[in-house]
């Protein structure tokens, strides 16, 4: 039994995914106590003897990012100490992600691979995540990463709809590798968006490079945080003739104006995966929820029993 071998653990920030991920697994939640010291320290405290097993840590270092981060850091120490054979830090949402070089010139930390550095230096033997924002931060590890892809859990998702005259639009030039993706696997146009970012907070929106007019249009992107170049891409998208736009993201970060932009946006449907819980954030009937769960069981099932996961993006 995987219970007698495998135990899944996880932190504050997405108890519900990572309860879909066991009932996935058909596995009991492992049962670990993460709670805070009145000073604000963080506290772990481990409720089943894992010595000697294969323990996967459930953590996406969303906001609040530096409390998710420090409390991955921490079960991963905690379970080091307490002898596990291996420890897998299962991160949905990769933090720090976008931090990930020096532009030329520039006086600025290379803060993803910081990161990536005291996840090892925790005592952490292998990583899987979703949908890096940059795929090359794989190499930041000195340990192995598997990195899942969201792609067919989006374009499933669509597929059902059974639309017509579709055209995937993808924000910006860094996004189009995944905008490909989703358009072979709907069978649908390509366009994408010419986004120039000027600040951490201000992006300006160009031209789109593409036909767009009469058609349904899907936007995109890996990442919705302020949601101001998307709903700007997709008041363009309306502008230069589509009949329809829908924006899809895999992880729904949401801070600053981001909810107050998308619920005044001109989009019909918001199509976020769970990697980052969304309760409590934005309540709309516009708003899917489309669940990684499956995703990350396979991946976990397959690491644990030494065998491939498998090429699973489009």
């Amino acid at each position: 039994m995987l219970s007698d071998t495998m135990v899944v653990l996880n932190g504050n920030s997405n108890h519900t995914l990572a309860a879909d991920i066991c009932n996935d697994l058909g596995l009991e939640p492992g049962r670990a106590e993460v709670t805070r010291f009145p000073d604000g320290e963080i506290s772990v405290s481990l409720g089943e003897d894992v010595r000697g097993k294969d323990v996967f840590i459930v953590q996406s270092t969303c906001p609040p990012v530096n409390e998710n981060l420090m409390e991955l850091l921490v079960m991963i120490d905690c379970v080091k100490r307490s002898s596990a054979a291996r420890i897998t830090a299962v991160i949905p949402y990769f933090g720090y992600a976008r931090q990930d070089r020096r532009e030329q010139g520039a006086r600025v930390p290379i803060t993803a691979k910081m990161v990536a550095n005291l996840i090892v230096a925790a005592g952490a033997d292998r990583v899987v995540t979703m949908d890096l924002h940059c795929e090359q931060i794989q190499g930041f590890f000195d340990i192995p990463v598997d990195h899942v892809y969201a792609g067919s859990i989006i374009v499933d998702h669509f597929r059902k709809k059974e639309m017509n005259d579709l055209v995937v639009v993808s924000p910006d030039v860094g996004a189009i590798k995944m905008a490909r993706a989703y358009s072979r696997g709907l069978g649908a146009r390509l366009a994408t968006v010419d986004k120039r970012r000027v600040s951490g907070e201000k992006t300006e929106i160009g031209f789109i490079i593409g036909d767009v007019a009469g058609m349904n249009a899907i936007l995109a992107d890996d990442v919705i945080a302020t949601g101001g170049s998307i709903t700007e891409a997709a008041r363009l998208v309306l502008d230069k003739g589509a009949k329809s736009v829908i924006l899809a993201c895999t992880h729904p970060v949401l801070c600053g104006p981001a909810v107050e932009r998308l619920l005044a946006s001109p989009a019909q449907e918001f199509a976020f995966v769970d990697t980052i819980p969304v309760d409590g954030k934005i309540s709309s009937d516009r708003v899917s929820v489309l669940s990684c769960a499956p995703a990350f069981g396979n991946a976990i099932r397959q690491i644990h029993k030494s065998a491939s996961i498998g090429r699973n993006s489009l």
